[in-house]
């Protein structure tokens, strides 16, 4: 993947990543800055989009490089704004690598699909997920990884 292609939505995963926070981290800044509304999939996972990555990286830097709290972040939010052109910029030394780790899969049954075919298919799946992180915590105590 070419770093000049942008994503359209972040995962909460990706998205932590980016900004060097923890999930849960964006989680509150969520409940705590009313211009941070990232959407919901179907499923109920967040999607950030390109003007959420800028705001989670507009807040980041009040809080932690300019050292607000909390308070006194939402408190400059309120009276200065979002600006209009805030736009997301990967930051450096974030590679298209560190976006391709394999996610932590939840399988989601598809809308309306409740029948002994769907639930089959659901075990099938997560049983093949087990394998698959089983198979790859083998490989990695074989190559000396941490994971």
């Amino acid at each position: 993947m070419q770093d000049s292609i942008k994503k359209l939505y972040y995962s909460i995963t990706e998205a932590a990543k980016i900004v060097s926070e923890e999930q849960h981290v964006l989680r509150y800044w969520e409940r705590e800055f009313v211009q941070l509304k990232p959407q919901k999939n179907r499923a109920g996972n967040r999607v950030y989009s390109q003007r959420d990555m800028a705001i989670l990286m507009l807040i980041r830097n009040l809080l932690r490089e300019q050292r607000y709290t909390v308070a006194g972040a939402k408190e400059y939010l309120k009276t200065n704004g979002v600006p209009e052109d805030l736009t997301f910029v990967m930051p450096a030394g974030v590679h298209a690598e560190a976006m391709a780790e394999p996610a932590d899969i939840d399988v989601v049954p598809a809308a309306g699909v409740d029948d002994e075919r769907g639930r089959a298919a659901r075990l099938e799946a997560k049983r093949l997920i087990e394998e698959i992180r089983a198979f790859s915590a083998e490989i990695r105590s074989k190559t000396g990884q941490n994971g």
